[in-house]
C-alpha cells in the first residue's frame, strides 16, 4: 500500500536540531519555537512514522536506531532542498541557466561571435545555445517559445517585443574573380541591371530583399536571380563557380572565399541593421543580463 507522507520540512528541521542538540530546550531555544510546540512536532513526526526517533528520560535524549537511520536521510533531504533553493535564488539572479539564440548570416558573420565570447566569460554558468535561422524562421519560433532571443534583420515593429541593434552595415557586391567589374574597387548600383543573381530563396529572405530591391529600382532595375542558396556560404560558392553575381553587407568579408572580389557601392548609403529581438514578458535572470551586455555594446546606435 502506498504510504502518504503528512509530514513536512518544519518536521525534519526540528528533528535535526533535537537529535544535534539532544536536548528540547536547548533545540527550542536554538529555532526560535516553544518548547511544547516542538514536543509535539516531534511526536506528530514519530506517528507518521511509526517509529521512535528517540529514548526520552527525565536525565537524557537519545537517538534510537531508527532516529539515527532518519537522521542520516534528514541530512541528505535537507542537503538536497538547500541546493534546489540556492540553484533557483541564482537562476533568477541569472547566475545559473541557458539562452537559446538565433542568428543569421549577417549577425554570425559580424559582431555576434565577439558578443557571445564576451558574455560566455562573464557569465560561465550560463550555457548558450546558438541556432542558425533566417529571419523570418527565427520570428516564429520567438512567437511559439521556442527561441530566447533572435539576432535578425530589423528593425522589427512587432507588439509585446523589445529589440536592441547589435550592428549596422553597408552593402557591397560580390562578383568572381575574372567577372568583368572585378578589377573595380567600387561601381554604382546601376551597372549590375544587367547581370545575373544569386541569392537566398524569396520566402525565407524578404526580410533583407525589403531593404536591397526598394535601392535596386531607385536605380531603375529589379534583380534578375537566376541561382538560389541558402544562406550566404552556398551563395558565394555558386558566386565562385561563375553563375552570376550577389549583393550582400558587408561582413562577407569575414567568410570570404578564394576567387571572388568585393566591390564597394558608391551610391548606396543605407545601412542594413542587425538587432537583437525578444519578447518583454517573463524575462528571465539569464535573458535580462544578455540583454543588458548587448545594451552596452552599442549604446550609440539608435532605431530608425
Amino acid at each position: 500500500m502506498e504510504s502518504i507522507i503528512k509530514f513536512g520540512l518544519r518536521h525534519i528541521r526540528y528533528f535535526l536540531a533535537v537529535a544535534e542538540e539532544l536536548h528540547f530546550r536547548r533545540a527550542a531555544d536554538r529555532l526560535g519555537v516553544a518548547q511544547p510546540a516542538l514536543s509535539r512536532a516531534i511526536q506528530h513526526l514519530e506517528q507518521e512514522l511509526q517509529v521512535r526517533l528517540f529514548d526520552r528520560s527525565n536525565r537524557a535524549v537519545r537517538l534510537t536506531e531508527a532516529g539515527a537511520a532518519f537522521l542520516r536521510g534528514s541530512h541528505g533531504i535537507m542537503n538536497v532542498v538547500d541546493r534546489a533553493v540556492e540553484e533557483t535564488r541564482q537562476v533568477d539572479r541569472g547566475q545559473i541557466g541557458s539562452l537559446r539564440i538565433g542568428y543569421t548570416d549577417m549577425a554570425i558573420g559580424g559582431v555576434l561571435p565577439s558578443l557571445l565570447k564576451t558574455f560566455q566569460a562573464r557569465h560561465r554558468g550560463i550555457v548558450l545555445h546558438p541556432h542558425h535561422d533566417v529571419t523570418s524562421t527565427q520570428l516564429h519560433k520567438l512567437d511559439q517559445g521556442e527561441l530566447d532571443i533572435g539576432c535578425v534583420t530589423g528593425p522589427i515593429s512587432r507588439a509585446g517585443y523589445d529589440q536592441v541593434p547589435i550592428q549596422s552595415e553597408r552593402l557591397v557586391c560580390v562578383v568572381y574573380e575574372n567577372h568583368p567589374l572585378a578589377r573595380r574597387g567600387s561601381i554604382r548600383l546601376n551597372e549590375l541591371a544587367q547581370e545575373d543573381f544569386i541569392h537566398g530563396p524569396t520566402r525565407d529572405w524578404e526580410h533583407f530583399f525589403s531593404y536591397l530591391f526598394p535601392l535596386c529600382r531607385r536605380a531603375g532595375f529589379v534583380p534578375h536571380i537566376v541561382q538560389e542558396a541558402y544562406n550566404s556560404a552556398g551563395i558565394l560558392g555558386l558566386v565562385a563557380c561563375g553563375m552570376g553575381v550577389t549583393v550582400l553587407t558587408e561582413s562577407v568579408r569575414n567568410i570570404l572565399i578564394r576567387d571572388l572580389v568585393i566591390l564597394d557601392l558608391e551610391d548606396v548609403t543605407e545601412r542594413l541593421q542587425t538587432v537583437a529581438l525578444w519578447k518583454t514578458e517573463s524575462l528571465s535572470g539569464s535573458k535580462s543580463l544578455f540583454i543588458d551586455a548587448l545594451r552596452e555594446r552599442s549604446p550609440d546606435m539608435d532605431l530608425p
